[in-house]
């Protein structure tokens, strides 16, 4: 996002559950001029992620709201970042202790095929991005391909795959057209 977009863009910023809110609330630090809104379905994350703000001085430029992606219908958006629960259910006992102990299960399973999530946020998405805006997915990384076909059929232009450190394609800017 901090390379697509100048410093002093004005952009309305959505987060598709936020959790702790450390997406949304480092795009804010980073970028004056944008303001954002985070939702989550966890009433928990929703009340860490006003703290995190409150601690940031960022509450004037953010609001948070409880909700689920289905439900979700305020504003248009510029830019919406999502990094949703994308892991298959029977790949979630495969996963490292410390990934599983401290992560909620229902931030990480992406049900049976590990896209019932990514499919929900990319079909509220293209309701509440305005035309040419920018959504940035985080995926899992033998899901490009799919996420892909997913986006175009939606009437999203993929624009670029970015890659984790591992070298494995974790990340999807599009375009909505």
């Amino acid at each position: 996002m901090l390379k697509i977009y100048s410093n002093d863009a004005k952009l309305q910023v959505l987060d598709i559950g936020t959790g702790s809110g450390c997406i949304l609330l480092s795009i804010l630090k980073e970028r004056p001029n944008v303001n954002g809104t985070g939702i989550d379905i966890s009433k928990k994350s929703i009340n860490v992620s006003k703290f995190n703000a409150k601690q940031l001085n960022l509450t004037n430029r953010v609001k948070f709201f409880h909700s689920s992606v289905d439900n979700f219908k305020i504003g248009k958006y510029d830019l919406i970042v999502s990094n949703p629960p994308y892991i298959e259910l029977l790949n979630l006992k495969y996963l490292e202790k410390d990934i599983v102990n401290f992560e909620p299960k229902l931030a990480l399973s992406g049900g049976l095929d590990g896209f019932s999530k990514i499919r929900k946020v990319i079909n509220r998405a293209k309701t509440l991005i305005k035309k040419n805006g920018k959504l940035i997915l985080e995926i899992g990384f033998n899901q490009k391909n799919k996420a892909k076909k997913i986006l175009e059929k939606e009437g999203f232009y993929v624009n670029k795959t970015i890659k984790d450190y591992g070298n494995n394609e974790r990340c999807i800017i599009s375009t909505k057209i």
